[in-house]
C-alpha cells in the first residue's frame, strides 16, 4: 500500500567516522514515514557501506553525478526534497560550501538549493578543525546565507583527543530535523 510520505528529505553523508551515528536517524525518519534519499561523498563511502543506506532508505543513493546520465539529478532532488541536512558534515564540505563550489554530489546540491527551503548541517570534526578561522568563518557565512547550522558536542573524539566538534547526539538531531519541517 502506498502512504502519503510526512516529508522528503535529502540526507547527504560525509567522510567522517561519524556516519555510523546518522543511520538510526534515518531509519526513524523512515520508520516514522518519511522519504529518505541518501547522498553521499566518496570518502562518505570509506565510513559506511552504501548497501547499508540502501537497505535504510529502500532507495539507491546517490555518489556520482555522472554514473547514470543523470547529470541533472541534483536539480530534480532539490525540487523533490523540502529539507535537506548534512550529516556528518566535515570541515571540507562546510568550507567548499561557504566558498561556493560545486565538484560533487553533496556540493552541487547544496549550491543548486531551494534557499527557501530549510537546509541543515550537524558538523563532526576534530576540535582544532572547528576551532579553524577557515571553518569559523564559513559558519558564519552559511548561518548568514540562512543555514542552519547544529551545535557540536563536547566529548571524547575519534582521535583520542576531548573537544568540541562531536556530531550532535543523533536523537536531538531527529528532533530538529522534524521541528524544521513544521515550519
Amino acid at each position: 500500500k502506498m502512504s502519503k510520505s510526512k516529508g522528503n528529505i535529502i540526507f547527504s553523508l560525509t567522510g567522517s567516522i561519524a556516519c555510523y551515528k546518522v543511520c538510526n536517524v534515518i531509519s526513524k525518519l523512515v520508520q516514522n514515514g518519511y522519504e529518505v534519499k541518501a547522498v553521499c561523498t566518496k570518502s562518505a563511502t570509506e565510513f559506511i557501506g552504501l548497501t547499508t543506506l540502501e537497505t535504510l532508505t529502500g532507495k539507491s543513493v546517490y555518489v556520482d553525478m555522472w554514473e547514470r546520465k543523470t547529470a541533472l539529478d541534483h536539480i530534480e532532488l532539490n525540487k523533490w526534497a523540502d529539507l535537506t541536512i548534512v550529516a556528518p558534515a566535515t570541515a571540507n564540505i562546510m568550507n567548499k560550501f561557504s566558498a561556493g563550489f560545486a565538484d560533487e554530489c553533496v556540493s552541487t546540491l547544496f549550491l543548486s538549493h531551494d534557499r527557501k527551503k530549510p537546509f541543515l548541517i550537524a558538523p563532526a570534526m576534530n576540535t582544532n578543525m572547528w576551532d579553524h578561522p577557515a571553518t569559523q568563518k564559513s559558519v558564519e557565512v552559511l548561518k548568514g546565507w540562512g543555514v542552519k547550522i547544529l551545535d557540536t558536542e563536547k566529548g571524547h573524539l575519534a582521535c583520542g583527543d576531548e573537544g568540541y566538534g562531536r556530531l550532535l547526539n543523533p536523537d536531538k538531531i531527529y528532533d530538529i530535523i522534524i521541528e524544521n519541517l513544521k515550519k
